[in-house]
């Protein structure tokens, strides 16, 4: 497995929820140099448009710093248009603005020599029965993904699934529906971002749906975080849900993944640097606990399938 390390550039500002405000804001150069402080750090994840009020600038500056970009994250949802969906909208003017929008991030990855747009479409989905037409918001998904992926194909489309927020039901809300959309497609340049706290919140098990991405030869980034399965709390990885970290790094062994592990971590306490430096270094453990305790000896575990024995050695191995 060859990977490499990246960091999302707005966890490193303004951080807060309803009632609180944990990080003042700061401008992008000021996050930019925090990166250059975070140990084992490869590159950044950047948003647009949030961080391309002028583009030709955003270019330039990240130009000029030198720093790797790992993929644009395309954030359609927070502007006052998009209130009621984006690739899904009802209106066709917004649905074909969101596919600009995607044809833009595209452009702008390729300037700064990244191969990969990241989505997440979570305004496009619904909150009550009888709201949405679903034959429609599929169809329009489909279309706006399809049409904006053949904008360019040296440039790859990952999509982000969430169970909820903002909407109560996503339309992308587990791996099974964007592996579906995929397929639907039927275009080599869109696949997954697996996010491991959207996993965890949808119940499902990591190592089971990023290998069944990786099968299909969709799995093309990941997001590192961790929950207690019932709200996206974005934690440090393995903190609360450790075994399933294990399993799934063990997986990503397996199948000699290569590609971008992105952290999205969000800091309430602490130092937003050294939280993200922590991040990186516990995946890193992760991995060289994995080959402890060995491929092998973990693949023996499968096939004789005693869980009694298996944990107990499992155990053994953190001491």
């Amino acid at each position: 497995m060859k990977i490499k390390h990246a960091v999302m550039v707005g966890m490193l500002g303004l951080i807060s929820d309803r009632f609180h405000i944990y990080h003042s804001e700061k401008d992008f150069f000021q996050r930019l140099e925090l990166i250059k402080q975070i140990r084992g750090s490869d590159g950044i994840e950047i948003v647009y448009p949030t961080e391309f009020a002028d583009i030709n600038q955003t270019i330039k500056i990240i130009k000029d710093s030198g720093v790797t970009v790992s993929v644009v994250n395309l954030n359609v949802k927070s502007e006052k248009r998009w209130e009621n969906g984006t690739f899904t909208s009802p209106d066709p003017k917004i649905r074909a603005a969101s596919v600009s929008e995607l044809k833009i991030a595209m452009d702008i990855a390729a300037e700064l020599g990244t191969d990969m747009v990241s989505c997440c479409p979570l305004i496009d989905g619904h909150n009550y029965n009888f709201e949405v037409d679903y034959f429609n918001q599929w169809n329009w998904l489909e279309e706006g993904i399809a049409e904006g992926s053949k904008h360019r194909g040296d440039i790859r489309v990952s999509m982000e699934y969430k169970l909820n927020e903002a909407r109560n039901f996503n339309i992308l809300s587990d791996m099974g529906r964007t592996l579906y959309l995929c397929q639907r497609i039927g275009l080599p340049n869109v696949g997954v971002t697996m996010d491991v706290g959207h996993a965890l919140i949808g119940k499902e098990t990591p190592a089971e749906v990023v290998t069944l991405a990786a099968q299909a030869g969709r799995l093309f980034y990941v997001h590192f975080n961790d929950n207690g399965r019932e709200w996206d709390w974005d934690m440090l990885p393995g903190s609360v849900n450790f075994w399933d970290l294990i399993e799934m790094i063990f997986y990503l062994e397996r199948l000699k993944w290569e590609g971008w592990f992105a952290y999205d971590i969000f800091t309430r306490n602490g130092d937003p640097v050294e939280n993200m430096s922590a991040a990186i270094s516990i995946i890193e453990s992760a991995i060289e606990l994995v080959h402890k305790i060995g491929l092998a000896q973990l693949q023996e575990f499968i096939i004789e399938s005693n869980s009694a024995y298996t944990f107990t050695q499992l155990w053994r191995a953190l001491i």
